[in-house]
């Protein structure tokens, strides 16, 4: 069986505080699980739900990487920021890809870094 796992898109340019990034990431993670069929919620959970958190620059960035996901047709969500705190209302501060097979997933974010 093949490993599968999820990445979190976080823009760096918005320079988010730990916890608004941790909040927002997680919006990310479960409205991308909720998309996924049940079969592959069932194994990555058995795998231990791997999940990798990468740095993209900006908005742009972000959306080239969703782009990129939902044409190889994986899992995709992007977040908005209710604009409740520090962020205007409406700001694209995340995306998640997967579950998926680590493979395809690398194939398109392999590149990029961990967010440090």
């Amino acid at each position: 069986m093949k490993e599968l796992k999820q990445v979190i898109l976080v823009r760096k340019d918005l320079k988010l505080s730990r916890g608004k990034m941790a909040a927002q990431a997680s919006h990310a993670s479960v409205e991308a699980v909720l998309k996924s069929s049940k079969d592959d919620v069932g194994v990555w959970r058995s795998q231990g739900m791997k999940k990798s958190v990468l740095a993209v620059a900006d908005k742009q960035e972000l959306l080239l990487y969703v782009q990129r996901a939902e044409v190889a047709g994986l899992v995709v969500s992007v977040i908005t920021d209710a604009g409740r705190t520090h962020l205007e209302p409406g700001t694209m501060t995340c995306g998640a890809i997967g579950p998926a097979t680590e493979e395809k997933i690398d194939t398109i974010t392999g590149k990029l870094k961990l967010v440090s």
